[in-house]
């Protein structure tokens, strides 16, 4: 694996994030640690809820929600008339998720799918402002294709490991975690950014962040 940023740098951007310090978020990055549940964490929360506020997000669809954590960030910033719709395939993770979100008052922006992410975002109607991706890495390309016709111009498709520590830059892969999935970041990463109707980047923040805009009809 290959270091994208210094622990050092990472440990001064965790104490200026302490400002988002709130009892059930906490619980919830205290949950996800014990559990070894892998979560986005407050650095790349803060930036989502930034990005979607900005944005003036009203609809987001996650692709890959687990127990609600990108949720909690995403639902403080497209308010009370706003939706985030989560998926995941385990009815328990709804559970914590409504038993999290509720305790902040954020559960009544929340519509919950239990299935299959990409096959929830095909039964769902409507466009949508952002579309976020944090489902099994092999299943990266897919969701990319499902999505990127589903958001309204000027909306962004936000996905996280895209860099998945760094083996998406070694010139020999070591899938040692889940065999093919960084040729599945790879191929990912590399249709978005040949893909001329959306500017892109990638940022090389906690595991590397993709954010692509669809541009303006």
């Amino acid at each position: 694996m290959i270091p994208i940023t210094s622990p050092a740098i990472e440990d001064y951007l965790f104490k200026l994030a302490a400002r988002y310090d709130e009892p059930v978020l906490k619980a919830m990055e205290a949950y996800g640690h014990k559990h070894r549940f892998p979560i986005i964490d407050r650095l790349v929360g803060a930036m989502i809820h930034l990005w979607a506020s900005t944005l003036g997000t009203k609809r987001v669809f996650e692709l890959g929600s687990g127990f609600g954590y990108s949720a909690y960030w995403f639902s403080k910033a497209v308010g009370p008339q706003g939706k985030v719709f989560c998926t995941d395939g385990d009815e328990k993770n709804k559970k914590l998720a409504k038993d999290f979100l509720t305790k902040v008052g954020l559960w009544g922006r929340i519509e919950f799918l239990v299935g299959d992410a990409v096959r929830q975002l095909k039964k769902t109607d409507g466009m949508f402002d952002i579309i976020y991706c944090d489902i099994d890495k092999h299943g990266y390309p897919d969701a990319w294709e499902a999505a990127k016709d589903r958001l309204r111009p000027g909306g962004l498709y936000i996905a996280d490991n895209c860099l998945w520590f760094g083996r998406v830059a070694e010139k020999v892969v070591t899938d040692d975690v889940a065999p093919g999935w960084t040729e599945a970041i790879r191929e990912h990463n590399e249709r978005i950014y040949t893909d001329k109707n959306f500017d892109v980047t990638l940022i090389p923040l906690r595991d590397g962040v993709i954010v692509a805009r669809r541009k303006d009809a």
